[in-house]
């Protein structure tokens, strides 16, 4: 199956390309990043991202999947998720699912191969600012 191209825009005209792992849906939200060796599913639903667009810098995420325990509220508060690299293979004893089907189950727009280094000096240097992940029509 071929991943559909993904987009993520910032307000100042900055674009990233990429590929969807989540939903695909339109999403707008403050482009921020996390910079968290692990933890991904906390960030996810942790209520102080809630509408955000966050950008993990760890390179690899998705490899422990997503469990029922380690929530930090009833429901995914991001906008949007970015990564640069999303493992489809997980493993944990805990794990009921893979971080892509939580996103689409939860409508999460996600977008993974964004060079998440530049991304974040970028937001460093610029200041926190508006973006939306966007899908290639094609």
């Amino acid at each position: 199956m071929q991943q559909k191209k993904a987009y993520l825009v910032l307000e100042d005209g900055m674009i990233f390309e990429g590929y969807s792992f989540g939903a695909e849906n339109e999403s707008l939200g403050e482009a921020v990043f996390n910079t968290s060796l692990s933890g991904y599913q906390e960030v996810l639903t942790d209520p102080s991202y809630c509408g955000q667009i966050v950008a993990m810098t760890y390179p690899m995420i998705g490899n422990y999947g997503i469990n029922d325990e380690d929530v930090e509220s009833s429901k995914v508060q991001v906008a949007g998720f970015v990564v640069k690299e999303y493992s489809k293979t997980y493993s944990n004893f805990r794990a009921t699912k893979s971080l892509s089907q939580y996103l689409v189950e939860n409508g999460i727009a996600a977008i993974e191969g964004i060079d998440t280094r530049k991304l974040t000096r970028h937001i460093r240097d610029k200041g926190a600012m508006r973006g939306g992940i966007f899908f290639s029509l094609e």
